[in-house]
């Protein structure tokens, strides 16, 4: 086929062109997203109906966080073991069920748990697409691959809130959650009608059937060897028994595959907590200080817009620049952007101010569209793929929610000015580790050096050090 390669250790085919998975990829997501997007600025609102108090409304919107949290690592072991598509349909699922639940909830108990089942569910979904597309597209491809990804969420939750407002005047307060359902559900049609997801599981149960049938060949040829006979297994050594090998396939838990990767995970990882910490930072930051300021919201929801815009419209380049040119040339851009707009924020005084600077920030942002999937895809195993995205994952949602906690602790201590200086020298140090890590993880770099380094099987020994 056409922009089909074989390229995956298991003989799954890769794509060298996105336009063979193009439905499957990003049809999914962006459905999910437009519903997810609805569903956001309402979530406080009904809390607040529902006779919660502001704290408590806050509460309840920081609860789809906490799913998130909570579900990254079952999500890596749900998706190793049922597959992406069948995690995909389990999720849209799950996100429907949780939409209606808290469209239609009693009480604010009964929201909060339905806030906390769409951050589950969310966290299933988003952990299964990251591991269909490191494993779908070839590395030549990845980074275009996983920033279209971030591009088409960041178009969803954009669009969503103007679908749900639309449907506030005919459906009431339940508008923008029954726009959620049917979203949620039509992703779910998608993934299921979609050949290339199916096609895939299918060729991933024919490479279990293979090791399944290797093993009970390596049984047999064991039992020969015992009896005086020499086996093939035997000869081929070690390193090459069918049996080890699914024995080592049969051991695979998600402790034991981070365990396994614990070195990228505490060096190229610390990177993603640093990225992530200021990206979650932005997004609060900014409105407080443009009410630090004396903006009315208009004024603040415009700044808004126009920082997104910036955000969106580099998405695609930033892939093709990480392709073409390695993952370091965009990862490095992005965060010393990224800080040198948190720390002019202290400097502004006004609205075009603040326009300038979240433009800056909006553009650091976008410099680093898809970044976090592509380092995560880089240094995923082979096998062991979903299990390792759901630590790398929860290292990205662990810096998502510690950014903010870290604006607010310093601006308690200090002011919110320095929590700003605060993490644009947060930035600046995350720019300079990623400068060291990346290229050590990096598929693009040129030389038999850069070469990638497979990693080794869980309970096999200490984890080599990546080549520099």
């Amino acid at each position: 086929m056409r922009g089909v390669t074989t390229g995956s250790a298991s003989g799954i085919p890769q794509v060298t062109s996105l336009r063979p998975i193009a439905v499957a990829a990003y049809g999914p997501t962006i459905l999910s997203s437009v519903g997810t997007g609805a569903v956001l600025p309402v979530l406080a609102l009904t809390a607040r109906d529902l006779g919660a108090s502001v704290g408590t409304a806050a509460v309840v919107v920081a609860l789809l966080g906490v799913g998130m949290l909570a579900g990254d690592l079952p999500a890596g072991a749900l998706a190793a073991r049922i597959g992406e598509r069948r995690a995909l349909l389990a999720a849209s699922l799950a996100e429907a069920v949780a939409m209606a639940a808290a469209g239609l909830a009693p009480s604010v108990l009964t929201l909060g748990a339905a806030v906390l089942a769409l951050g589950l569910a969310g966290s299933v979904f988003g952990l299964a697409r990251h591991a269909y597309l490191a494993e779908a597209v070839a590395p030549t491809l990845r980074a275009r691959a996983l920033s279209t990804l971030g591009g088409v969420h960041r178009v969803g939750i954009f669009v969503g809130p103007f679908v749900g407002a639309l449907t506030l005047g005919w459906w009431g307060s339940v508008g923008p959650y029954a726009v959620g359902v049917l979203a949620a559900l039509a992703a779910a049609v998608l993934v299921a009608v979609t050949p290339d997801l199916a096609l895939r599981d299918a060729a991933r149960r024919a490479d279990r059937i293979g090791r399944v049938e290797r093993l009970s060949q390596a049984g047999q040829e064991g039992r020969a060897g015992q009896e005086g006979q020499p086996s093939q297994a035997a000869e081929a050594g070690p390193a090459n028994q069918p049996g080890r090998e699914t024995a080592t396939q049969a051991r695979l838990t998600v402790v034991s595959v981070l365990r396994a990767h614990r070195r990228v995970l505490t060096t190229l990882g610390l990177g993603v907590l640093a990225v992530s910490a200021t990206r979650a930072a932005r997004n609060a930051i900014v409105p407080l200080w443009a009410e630090a300021i004396g903006l009315d919201a208009a004024s603040t929801s415009i700044v808004f817009g126009l920082s997104g815009a910036a955000d969106m419209l580099l998405f695609y380049p930033a892939g093709w620049a990480m392709d073409r040119f390695g993952r370091v040339h965009v990862a490095v851009p992005s965060m010393l952007v990224l800080g040198l707009g948190m720390l002019l924020v202290p400097l502004v005084g006004s609205f075009w101010g603040l326009v300038v600077v979240a433009t800056v920030l909006g553009i650091g942002n976008g410099i680093g569209s898809g970044i976090l999937m592509t380092l995560g895809a880089d240094a995923s195993p082979e096998v062991g793929r979903a299990q390792f995205l759901g630590g790398w994952r929860l290292m990205g949602d662990i810096g998502w929610a510690g950014g903010p906690a870290l604006v607010s602790a310093v601006a308690v201590v200090a002011s919110l000015g320095w929590a700003s200086v605060t993490m644009g020298l947060l930035a600046w140090v995350g720019a300079a580790w990623l400068r060291v890590w990346v290229p050590r993880f990096d598929p693009i770099r040129r030389g038999p050096a850069s070469a990638p380094r497979p990693d080794p099987p869980p309970n096999s020994g200490p984890e080599p050090t990546p080549r520099p």
